[in-house]
C-alpha cells in the first residue's frame, strides 16, 4: 500500500539538487520532514544518530547527481539557435567548474538563461516525482508548480555530445593556444608566462573562494541555486 505524506515541497526539492560531498539528505516517513546532514557541521553527528536508530521511519533521498545534471546542461547548450553563444557555452562546460563558467556565460541573455532555468526546473520536478514513485510514496498534497510530466524535449540545433573523433572546443583552444606560444620570440615569453600564471591564479581563485561550491564532483547545486536570485 502506498506510504500518504505531506510532502515539504521545497524541502525536498533543495535535497533532490544539492549533490555535494558529505552531505546526504533524508525524508521521514512519518512527519513528511527533510532531514540533511552535513559533514563536519556541529549536530552532523546527533542527527546521524537519530536516523540510525530509526532507520525505517526514514528514506534516504537520491539527489540529481553531477553527471546528470552535466548532461541536462550539454543537451540544452545543443538547444541554443545562436551560433556564437552555443560555441562559448560548449566552451564553458570543458573541464572543472563548468557549472560555475555556464552560469558567468547565461548570465549575459537573460532570455536563454530563463529558458534553462525553467527546463533545469522541469527535469527536477520529474526526478522528484520519479523517486517518490520508487518509493512508493504517494503526496497528500499537490506540489506548486502543478502536476510531475515529463519535460519536453528540447529541440537539439546541434549534437548534444562531440563524436568521439572530434576534438573538443577546450582542446582546440588548447592546441592553437600551444601554437601561438610556440611562434613567439624567445624574449616575448617572458611576458607571455607572467600573463597565463595571472589567469591561472585568478582562475584558483574563483574556484576555491566565492565560487566554492561550484565543483565538478558533486558540489554545484549553491552556484546553480544563486543565479535564481
Amino acid at each position: 500500500m502506498p506510504i500518504e505524506l505531506n510532502i515539504r515541497w521545497e524541502d525536498l526539492e533543495a535535497a533532490v539538487e544539492r549533490n555535494a560531498p558529505d552531505t546526504e539528505s533524508f525524508l521521514d516517513l512519518e512527519t513528511g520532514d527533510v532531514v540533511t546532514i552535513v559533514g563536519g557541521e556541529p549536530e552532523a553527528p546527533v542527527l546521524k544518530r537519530r536516523v540510525a536508530e530509526h532507520i525505517d521511519k526514514y528514506r534516504r533521498i537520491d539527489p540529481a547527481s553531477s553527471r546528470e545534471q552535466y548532461r541536462w546542461m550539454e543537451r540544452f547548450v545543443a538547444s541554443v539557435a545562436d551560433d556564437g553563444l552555443r560555441q562559448r557555452l560548449r566552451i564553458a562546460i570543458d573541464g572543472k567548474g563548468a557549472f560555475r563558467r555556464f552560469k558567468d556565460v547565461l548570465a549575459a541573455y537573460p532570455a536563454e538563461r530563463e529558458r534553462w532555468f525553467s527546463y533545469r526546473s522541469d527535469l527536477l520536478h520529474w526526478h522528484m516525482h520519479t523517486w517518490l514513485s520508487s518509493q512508493n510514496i504517494a503526496p497528500s498534497n499537490p506540489p506548486p508548480w502543478g502536476p510531475a510530466k515529463p519535460p519536453p524535449e528540447l529541440p537539439q540545433v546541434a549534437p548534444a555530445e562531440h563524436p568521439v573523433a572530434a576534438e573538443p572546443p577546450g582542446e582546440a583552444l588548447r592546441r592553437e593556444a600551444k601554437e601561438l606560444i610556440d611562434a613567439l620570440a624567445a624574449i616575448e615569453l617572458p611576458s607571455a608566462i607572467a600573463f597565463l600564471e595571472f589567469l591561472k591564479q585568478r582562475g584558483t581563485r574563483a574556484l576555491t573562494g566565492t565560487h566554492r561550491a561550484d565543483t565538478d564532483d558533486g558540489g554545484n547545486v549553491e552556484v546553480l541555486r544563486s543565479a535564481k536570485r
